[in-house]
């Protein structure tokens, strides 16, 4: 039986989850996870903070199938008196945070519930529609070139701008919400200026929605409130761009990667769109964005994978290692087609909402074909060995995707 990883006061054989491993090799690192730990492993977090890394499929579908015993409310963290206020992932695992992301219990359900009913409510063709107009006009800004980054300049750019207009913001909005989130997605010396112009820009929308309704997810969650509070609709939307942003930002980049560089996709990179369809969900499995995610933690003392989980324990939900488990994935081989069940969107009660992952879907695919019809020779420019990640455990993408292609005029809005 594993002891809980600071039963002992000290973290050695514990798994860095700071290791570039998880970059450059993470298949060969959760597969030595696996042989060295099991399904659950000590890891430590910046600063030499322990926690639990759980890789199994069925102690993740466990554990995310119990909200009573594996709570997402932070404050039961039995590592706080140690955490300083300048820890690097308190941004990620907050003591303070009013959003969706740490409500529990039926308060959660409600407010699921409205995000949900928010996003269901927009129309699928017009989201198509909405993702084609600006897909193109970044498109219209390199297309003559040759030569482009197609994450820097397409992937990055697109997502939050959708968004933008879903929920409400105008069009002149966008481009600044763009280089805000993306600002604060890098962690550079610009992170925490463009935290507060989203912070600044969502709290203004909700004002002028609750002052004036219009047809968006914004009036749509303010109309239906009952018992939640402005500010709670504020950092839920800030928390609906952040989550829906870089994560389809990196699906996009990494099924682009897959596109150009696996030989089953080549041959139709300008023909059949079930290749696209294959390849998101080939990535969903083998190249998830979303790779580990903090998390849960013990409301009491308990066991899971053969380890001794304390009261108080994080428990870092690895998606991407329970998606490669060998003991759900017996043959080894690539899935793709409809299999569908990946964790990559999360499971249980605080999973991404169904809604969102159709919004998420929608965008990426149609990104990838407005693409691959504006650009049909589009390939790499640079050997696929040469591609690098970037330095993250959480999100797994692409730092560039350079790309060459016959110059093509721009469409000016004439598609």
């Amino acid at each position: 039986m594993t002891q809980c990883p600071h039963a002992a006061g000290a973290t050695s054989g514990a798994v860095d989850l700071s290791s570039p491993r998880f970059q450059a090799e993470p298949v060969e690192l959760y597969r030595a996870i696996r042989r060295d730990h099991g399904a659950v492993a000590p890891i430590v977090l910046p600063g030499d903070v322990p926690a639990w890394l759980v890789v199994g499929y069925r102690e993740l579908h466990q554990l995310t199938s119990d909200p009573v015993l594996f709570s997402r409310d932070s404050l039961l963290w039995n590592q706080w008196p140690r955490i300083p206020e300048d820890w690097p992932l308190m941004p990620m695992i907050s003591r303070d945070q009013p959003s969706i992301l740490y409500t529990v219990g039926e308060r959660h359900s409600r407010r699921s519930a409205l995000i949900s009913g928010a996003l269901e409510a927009e129309d699928p063709f017009e989201l198509k529609q909405h993702t084609e107009v600006f897909a193109d006009g970044l498109i219209d800004a390199f297309c003559t070139a040759g030569t482009t980054d197609l994450i820097a300049s397409y992937a990055m750019m697109l997502p939050v701008r959708v968004l933008a207009k879903l929920f409400g913001f105008d069009d002149d909005k966008g481009p600044a919400l763009v280089t805000a989130m993306n600002d604060m997605i890098n962690g550079g010396p610009d992170a925490l200026a463009g935290q507060r112009h989203i912070a600044t820009s969502v709290f203004q929308l909700v004002a002028e929605r609750r002052a004036a309704p219009g047809d968006d997810v914004t009036s749509r969650m303010l109309a239906g409130t009952s018992g939640f509070t402005d500010e709670e609709v504020a950092r839920d939307l800030m928390v609906m761009m952040a989550a829906g942003h870089q994560p389809t930002a990196d699906w996009i980049g990494n099924s682009l990667r897959l596109m150009l560089t696996d030989d089953r996709f080549a041959a139709s990179l300008s023909g059949g769109r079930h290749s696209v369809a294959e390849a998101m969900n080939e990535v969903l499995w083998e190249d998830t964005p979303s790779q580990n995610i903090a998390g849960r933690w013990a409301t009491r003392d308990t066991h899971l994978g053969g380890c001794h989980i304390k009261a108080g324990d994080l428990l870092v939900l690895s998606l991407a290692g329970a998606n490669s488990d060998p003991r759900v994935r017996t043959d080894g081989t690539v899935l793709t087609g409809g299999n569908n069940a990946f964790f990559s969107f999360g499971h249980g009660d605080h999973r991404c909402p169904f809604p969102a992952q159709e919004i998420a879907e929608t965008v990426a695919r149609t990104a990838i074909e407005v693409i691959l019809d504006r650009l049909p020779d589009v390939d790499l420019a640079v050997p696929a060995d040469q591609l690098t990640r970037r330095p993250s455990p959480w999100l797994r993408g692409l730092k560039d995707l350079p790309v060459r292609f016959t110059p093509t005029p721009a469409l000016g809005g004439q598609r």
